[in-house]
């Protein structure tokens, strides 16, 4: 199992990402699509130079490069941040007539490329084209002084797209065209990895994208949530997961289903303007200090009521983990166990203007899973944030 670029300058190794992501073993060999691992989420956000700034005071990201006017790039400003192996690249428009500026109009903040790091764009490529995926960028290398890049782009749900880099032979800060940049003083990581990347797809759409990632990107299943696994009294969703051989990469994807109100799929669709990523997870080895970090930094979280750490069959199903269910109870973080371990996980409100794209802190104990016996919990408290914004 490989090391991705990032992994490797975060001095994180295979056991380290297994207790936080939850690898498995795999024969890449047979893989028609191989996928190293995540290289960059990108976004397209309003104010890059302020949203950076943001990234880094709060989330304690560090920035590592720069694209805009002054490297030549008269179209946007690109900042590239790092926390771990997670790397964000914050786009924003400085010519009127961007595409940058035109998506956030349209969108708002949020994520217009999921990278992915792969050993071979063009075999990838190839087996996608075959498969009849929408080619965005064909295979083309991009070089400076610090070597070569190549890169692809597919599209996929919405207008979200994957690029696919191989930056073996590349040593830059990030790309060419990027020149290396600091910022504020990075204190302790809060994070060290991406976990998953949720998508949203409209009513129906579900099962065509679960057959694209298996199809395109040779992805399988992972797991399956429907009908009562993922209902509240008022609203319900449907969720698959698919994931690349590894598991390194992980995509929920979900879609509306028919309730009594609208749930948060449906809210999301409306404010997003469409199909588009969700939810980030974030792998971190510590969540208390996370959140007791994050919370001073005045970052909100959705709220968890206090019967749901009182109930009988919750204490009795989770049995022990790391920390008394008290000091859990006191920050607002879920539990949950499954046949392999269990996780402890956390979700803030949506961290822009539109009720859209928001965090989920997770930190694994050999769990596989995504929390599914807090699923009622967590969306009775989204629910009482739509409620409150008029959108339930």
């Amino acid at each position: 199992m490989t090391l991705t670029s990032d992994e490797k300058l975060a001095d994180l190794d295979l056991d380290q990402l297994r207790q936080l992501v939850g690898l498995v073993e795999y024969d890449a060999a047979a893989d028609p699509f191989p996928v190293t691992g995540w290289d960059a989420v990108v976004w397209a956000v309003g104010n890059a130079t302020q949203t950076a700034l943001f990234y880094q005071a709060v989330y304690g990201m560090e920035l590592v490069a720069y694209s805009g006017p002054e490297t030549g790039n008269r179209d946007h400003q690109a900042y590239v941040l790092r926390s771990g192996a997670v790397r964000f690249v914050l786009k924003g428009g400085v010519d009127p007539a961007s595409e940058v500026m035109e998506h956030h109009r349209r969108h708002g903040d949020g994520i217009v490329d999921i990278a992915l790091e792969v050993p071979d764009v063009d075999r990838c490529v190839d087996h996608a084209r075959r498969e009849g995926a929408t080619i965005v960028e064909e295979p083309h290398d991009v070089t400076d002084e610090h070597g070569t890049v190549r890169m692809a782009a597919i599209a996929t749900y919405g207008e979200t797209r994957h690029t696919l880099v191989d930056r073996s032979r590349y040593d830059g800060p990030y790309l060419p065209g990027f020149v290396a940049r600091s910022g504020v003083t990075p204190g302790p990581r809060i994070f060290q990895a991406l976990d998953h990347v949720v998508g949203n797809v409209e009513l129906g759409r579900m099962d065509q994208w679960v057959d694209f990632y298996n199809r395109i990107m040779g992805f399988t299943n992972m797991a399956e949530f429907v009908g009562e696994d993922i209902a509240t009294e008022y609203s319900a969703l449907m969720s698959k997961v698919v994931a690349s051989g590894n598991h390194r990469v992980k995509f929920p994807l979900n879609e509306p289903a028919v309730g009594k109100k609208r749930s948060q799929i449906d809210e999301y669709l409306e404010f997003y303007g469409g199909p588009g990523a969700q939810h980030l997870a974030l792998a971190t080895n510590d969540i208390l200090r996370t959140v007791d970090t994050l919370r001073a930094r005045g970052v909100e979280f959705l709220s968890t009521p206090d019967s749901y750490y009182s109930d009988p069959a919750l204490r009795a199903r989770i049995g022990e983990v790391r920390v008394p269910i008290e000091e859990l109870a006191s920050r607002g973080i879920l539990v949950d166990r499954d046949e392999d371990g269990y996780l402890l996980q956390i979700f803030t409100k949506p961290i822009g203007d539109r009720p859209t794209v928001f965090f989920e802190l997770i930190e694994r104990h050999g769990s596989l899973g995504f929390g599914a016996g807090n699923f009622q919990a967590l969306f009775e408290a989204i629910e009482r944030e739509q409620a409150r914004r008029g959108n339930f």
